[in-house]
């Protein structure tokens, strides 16, 4: 046997090899069986995406070719990374109610090789669950533009091996865990939620990229960053981030990009600011900075790599739109302060507490009665004052009536007057422009007919989607009265309005006087509408109180900037639930707003003016308190009636036990409020519905209200009390 064997390897050695190549290639080709059907469950829990389609009980998955929305690396029979990419973000889509992120985890940590994961755009909702930390080899993890809200799971923190964490474009709210744990972390994308008030915590001996912008942090820029030697991007752009910028900011060694735009950032930069020899790029507009640029950042603007608009900078060149140093002054002081204590200084005062305690017993009981009397005296103190304050805010409405719009006195705070960020320079676009990017107005891209004019859809030469205004005028005077009207449109450019990027005026000679037909292009907001939102039960029910109170102040500041931010204002807006936009982000624009153009009604004389402004005021007012409305009971409102109904149900609510409260709220909201953050909600609400016009309250009273009431909020859940959650 053994000579016949022996022989047969003489005859056919080629042969053998092929065979033992062949085993062993199929051997660190194929996956185990129970990875397998891991794979055929996440097919099914992600129900069945299109980058998943076509696997059978014949697929290998350690050969499919990776491709844009796929990929599977397997290593010695296992997979060690899994991406897959969907489209489910730019239509707001979302997997089904039959959808558990909790399943889906369960069986993905079943991967126990995992090192990289991406889940991108597949429209994954509910909290982020804690069993995260059960990938103890994972390096990669990205789930961005999903729907996952809720905090960011502290367990997280204890992945040791984590280099990239990129949770962008989602839901998350609440504090961000500490992460100085992950000493390997490189890239950290935290950007497009509703995180904060503070800073993260980080090591970052290694971190090359950190993302935190558009969310709600309200905190100063932490002098530990000066120990991040390896830091190459850090954009934290779109905060309420204040105090001055450290100059060591500019001269870190590795640092090529910082965008620090759209923040409350004050002071001025010194003169000795230094950059480093790495940094191809600063954006710090729209702040309230002041003094002259350094001549580092000064030489860098010639270029095109420095942003610097929208502050009080002295240093001042051609269409620079600086506001004047007294602007950034006054706007300083009303700025957001930051909360007085964080969690941790929570933590560390109730240890206090306790050793204090132990000593006192040690020391007596006549200690101990002492520290009681002062800890009693102390308390009552401040839950009295605090009860003055919260009835303060609701009395001030009702003991005044609110002035009319002065426009010289009445300024919006200046990080609500920027445009919005990336938006591209205003444009008197031509005829021939206009008619290219409708089709020559083709009726396919006619959306709808209102009180001022057509709208259309269309695309710009360089693909930007848009929509088109057309209304036509006649009017004696015609060419001067436009021009004087169109002078606002190129100010009407807000992050919380579908903003104006141009326009056309096109005027044909007409007997017995001029016609001129005025196109204005406004930007396409994609998403859906608030309406949307609140009667689709999957989507409304991910708008949590927090989600939904960043929602209703984004429409008071867009409102507000109509009232307030343009000269003169702009009243009579048409505020309906169905005419505020959501973008990806869930940030709210305002839409169909009065466009000043010239009227039948301008032979009126100046008391009638002043009056007919007045009442469009407040009828805005009375317009937000039936989104708030909407917003606060998750209903409908089909009819004034209605708007009675659930109007005296929360004043009844406000007014009696907690209980009644909740019952008039919408059920979806039930443990994401404090009491206090929602109470004030609703009595500013209230005011707004008030039937007499004179007692509804100005848009900086509705304004400040709702910012109060995020406060309270962002302070009753970055403190952990749970003991009044619903």
């Amino acid at each position: 046997m053994k000579r016949s064997l022996v022989l047969f390897c003489n005859l056919f050695p080629s042969t053998i090899l092929l065979v033992l190549l062949t085993i062993t290639t199929s051997t660190s080709a194929q996956l185990v069986s129970s990875e397998n059907r891991i794979l055929f469950q996440v097919q099914k829990l992600l129900e069945y995406p299109q980058a998943l389609q076509g696997w059978n009980n014949w697929t290998n998955f350690c050969y499919l070719p990776p491709s844009p929305s796929l990929t599977i690396v397997c290593t010695n029979g296992h997979v060690t990374e899994l991406t897959i990419i969907g489209n489910n973000t730019s239509s707001h889509q979302i997997l089904s109610s039959r959808f558990s992120i909790d399943s889906l985890f369960t069986v993905m940590t079943k991967f126990s090789n995992l090192k990289a994961l991406s889940l991108v755009s597949l429209g994954l909702w509910g909290p982020l669950p804690s069993k995260i930390n059960r990938f103890w080899s994972l390096e990669v993890l990205n789930i961005s533009s999903n729907f996952i809200y809720g905090e960011i799971p502290p367990s997280i923190s204890t992945l040791k091996s984590l280099k990239s964490l990129v949770l962008a474009d989602n839901l998350f709210n609440g504090t961000v865990p500490d992460f100085k744990k992950l000493t390997f972390l490189q890239e950290l994308n935290l950007g497009g939620n509703k995180l904060g008030p503070y800073f993260p915590s980080l090591l970052g001996q290694n971190l090359v990229s950190l993302i935190l912008r558009n969310n709600s942090l309200r905190s100063q820029i932490p002098l530990q960053l000066i120990k991040f030697d390896k830091l190459q991007t850090l954009d934290i752009s779109s905060n309420v981030i204040f105090g001055k910028i450290p100059s060591f900011l500019f001269s870190l060694r590795s640092l090529q990009y910082l965008n620090l735009a759209a923040n409350q950032l004050s002071g001025n930069l010194s003169a000795k600011t230094a950059c480093g020899s790495a940094l191809t790029f600063v954006d710090i507009s729209h702040n309230l900075l002041v003094g002259k640029l350094p001549s580092c950042i000064g030489s860098m603007i010639s270029t095109g790599k420095v942003l610097y608009s929208g502050n009080c900078f002295s240093t001042r060149r051609l269409n620079d739109q600086q506001h004047p140093y007294s602007f950034c002054k006054k706007e300083v002081a009303l700025a957001v302060k930051p909360p007085e204590k964080t969690k941790k200084e929570n933590e560390s005062r109730v240890k206090l507490s306790l050793l204090l305690g132990i000593i006192g017993g040690a020391v007596g009981i006549a200690a101990i009665l002492v520290l009681l009397t002062v800890f009693i005296v102390r308390k009552s103190n401040q839950e009295r004052s605090y009860r003055h304050r919260d009835r303060s805010v609701a009395d001030k409405f009702y003991a005044r009536a609110s002035p009319g719009p002065n426009t010289d006195t009445r300024r919006v705070p200046q990080t609500m007057r920027l445009s919005a960020v990336g938006m591209p320079p205003y444009c008197n676009f031509t005829s021939e422009e206009i008619e290219d990017a409708t089709n020559n107005f083709d009726s396919t891209n006619l959306i709808g007919e209102g009180t001022q004019g057509q709208l259309y859809r269309g695309w710009l030469r360089d693909g930007a989607v848009v929509l088109v205004n057309c209304v036509k005028i006649k009017q004696k005077g015609l060419p001067h009265t436009i021009n004087q009207n169109l002078e606002v449109l190129p100010n009407l450019r807000h992050r919380h309005l579908m903003s104006v990027l141009g326009h056309c005026v096109i005027t044909h000679q007409e007997n017995p006087q001029p016609t001129s037909t005025v196109f204005i292009v406004f930007e396409h907001i994609s998403n859906v509408s608030l309406r949307d939102q609140l009667t689709d039960w999957r989507k409304r029910d991910m708008l949590k109180w927090p989600q939904r109170m960043a929602i209703s102040i984004g429409i008071a500041r867009g409102v507000q900037f109509l009232h307030t931010g343009v000269a003169p204002g702009i009243f009579g807006n048409n505020l309906k639930v169905e005419n505020i936009l959501l973008d990806d982000s869930l940030n709210a624009k305002v839409s169909r707003y009065s466009i000043p153009l010239p009227s039948k009604n301008t032979d009126q004389n100046a008391s009638n003016q002043i009056g007919s402004t007045n009442n469009a005021e407040k009828e805005d007012i009375y317009q937000l308190g039936v989104i708030l409305l909407e917003v606060i009971t998750g209903k409908q409102i089909k009819s004034s009636s209605e708007i009675e109904e659930l109007k005296d149900e929360l004043e009844k609510g406000s007014s009696e036990a907690q209980s009644v409260l909740r019952s008039a709220v919408d059920p979806c909201l039930r443990g994401t409020y404090a009491y206090e953050s929602m109470r004030t909600a609703v009595q500013i609400t209230i005011n707004c519905l008030s039937k007499a016009a004179s007692q509804r309250p100005s848009i900086e009273d509705v304004l400040w209200n709702l910012q109060y009431s995020m406060q309270v909020q962002e302070s009753w859940t970055s403190s952990g009390n749970l003991s009044t959650k619903f």
